[in-house]
């Protein structure tokens, strides 16, 4: 008899929630690409790379770096297809020519893009169309998601409908344009911690996108930590944003965040072998109820476990032995530990 897996049996049908490697590095220049590409390739696919074509391109030399970002896309360096690309917001004339640039020229589709500044549902939702339409004229296969910056009033206003359209995968929080739309009526501190964490607008608007992403399936990205220096800042404010926001993925914009944010992200190995352990017993029992040490799990329960084993896939940690057995053919499990 088959051995039903947890995608099979916990979803009643719909789609698993989305997951991703849980750090997303942003690199504008070509000398921060290059360097990023080889720091993923020491480390793995635990983190995402955005090749930057908002910030990153100068005024005037759009299409170059349009031009530049498509070369690195599925070129020798990109070896495990995670890598995507900011363009330009949809008030900026060179958003469409980059979109058009970088699929026409790129040896491979970018794992994805990012659209900024969104102000509202008709931005979104045109930008996703041309997105799509011209994955399909250039003859991509697939999809492409689009990942949805929120950062102006009018997304945070409509963050809910932004979370459910189809074809986007992400929402990202855009701190440093949000305190900065207010005009001086949130301080500066909360631009960085601990300030960004308890000043009341900014905490309610990550957490009105945090709830979105949970209520549509979609992944919740935390805005970047400013420190490049103290690491142990970053640390703390990946922690924080996991823990009490209910984010599972962040930005980084210097190669040493990186580390120390998949580490706050990965699940701890004893909550590996508890998650295991009881899904294991569960795929056993057929999916009725279990127990684990004197504690009662049943369906509600395994769909937490499972999201627990998903994330340490995306994270590069060792499953225990048997827990292969859980993850169908669409999404392996062999993966080794990496980034030590």
């Amino acid at each position: 008899m088959h051995a039903l897996t947890p995608a099979e049996v916990l979803f009643d049908g719909e789609v698993q929630p989305a997951v991703l490697p849980p750090c997303d590095h942003y690199a504008g220049s070509e000398k921060l690409m290059k360097k990023s590409l080889a720091l993923q390739a020491q480390l793995g696919p635990v983190f995402d790379i955005t090749l930057d074509c908002e910030d990153g391109a100068q005024v005037g030399l759009e299409t170059a770096h349009a031009e530049l970002v498509a070369s690195l896309i599925g070129g020798d360096d990109d070896r495990f297809g995670r890598v995507g690309v900011r363009i330009h917001d949809f008030h900026n004339r060179a958003w469409r020519d980059d979109v058009r640039i970088i699929l026409r020229n790129a040896k491979q589709a970018p794992a994805y893009i990012t659209l900024p500044k969104i102000r509202s549902v008709f931005d979104a939702t045109e930008m996703v169309a041309f997105v799509e339409a011209s994955r399909c004229e250039f003859g991509i296969a697939k999809p492409i998601p689009c990942h949805l910056l929120i950062e102006t009033h009018g997304a945070l206003e409509e963050v809910f409908e932004l979370a459910a359209l189809p074809g986007v995968e992400a929402l990202s929080f855009g701190l440093m344009d949000f305190v900065s739309a207010h005009n001086g009526a949130i301080p500066d501190t909360a631009m960085r911690s601990p300030g960004q964490f308890d000043h009341p607008l900014v905490r309610r608007a990550k957490l009105e996108i945090a709830a979105a992403c949970h209520a549509h399936g979609k992944v919740a990205s935390h805005n970047v930590s400013t420190e490049v220096r103290d690491m142990g800042v970053v640390a703390s404010d990946a922690e924080r944003a996991r823990n009490e926001f209910g984010y599972t993925r962040m930005w980084s914009i210097h190669p040493d965040q990186v580390k120390p944010i998949v580490a706050a992200f990965s699940p701890r190995a004893e909550e590996i072998h508890v998650a295991a352990a009881i899904l294991l017993a569960a795929q056993t029992a057929q999916w009725g109820p279990t127990r684990y040490q004197d504690t009662l799990h049943d369906r509600a329960s395994y769909r937490y476990y499972w999201s627990v084993l998903r994330r340490a896939h995306a994270t590069g940690q060792a499953l225990p032995e048997g827990a292969a057995a859980l993850f169908g053919p669409d999404e392996p499990a062999e993966v080794s530990q990496r980034g030590s």
